[in-house]
């Protein structure tokens, strides 16, 4: 098994993509580890599966024309994994 067939969380995750920002450059699809980005048709980025993202970032911080956030280590994912290890309940923040 590859790390593009794992699955984070479901609906959790923090990244976004601004499209109309989106330049094509391909960057997000080269940097992500799992895959969580494709480009469409139209010749931009689309999340060809947002909730294997793992939040770690890198897409963020490789894109020229800032069309993707995440809170690396710090979203609703973060949260749940924390509470599985600390065995309290998950909060984010984000009610």
């Amino acid at each position: 098994m590859s790390t593009r067939d794992l699955r984070y969380i479901d609906g959790v995750v923090t990244v976004a993509l601004d499209r109309a920002a989106c330049t094509g450059c391909r960057m997000c699809t080269v940097v992500c580890p799992h895959g969580v980005f494709e480009m469409s048709a139209d010749g931009r980025a689309a999340f060809a599966d947002r909730d294997r993202c793992i939040e770690c970032g890198a897409c963020a911080r490789n894109c020229p024309a800032g069309a993707i956030s995440v809170d690396a280590g710090v979203g609703c994912a973060a949260a749940v994994i924390y509470g599985w290890f600390t065995g309290s309940e998950p909060a984010c923040g984000c009610d």
